[in-house]
């Protein structure tokens, strides 16, 4: 499975991360899973024109970490629930 994959995680207006994201990363981290995210995109809740509000509100997303998913087949797949993306990309890679 060849896929590329974005995280995009939340700045609150404050500048400090948002929990869900920050916790989001730290288990993308200590599962090692964090080697297959290609790239990782901060949408500033306070900057609507952010690449991460952008792709947010391109892709219709309102919440916050949600991972975009591309599959070498073009396929692109949003996922906002971190426990889906493992169980149906992540475990998948190795």
């Amino acid at each position: 499975m060849t896929v590329k994959i974005t995280l995009v995680k939340k700045v609150l207006a404050d500048g400090s991360p948002c929990k869900k994201c920050a916790d989001v990363l730290h288990r993308l981290e200590k599962s090692g899973h964090i080697k297959h995210i290609e790239r990782i995109v901060e949408a500033h809740e306070n900057d609507p024109n952010s690449e991460g509000m952008q792709l947010a509100q391109s892709l219709q997303v309102d919440k916050a970490p949600f991972f975009i998913v591309d599959h070498s087949d073009g396929q692109q797949v949003v996922y906002t629930v971190y426990f889906k993306l493992v169980q149906e990309v992540l475990k998948h890679l190795s």
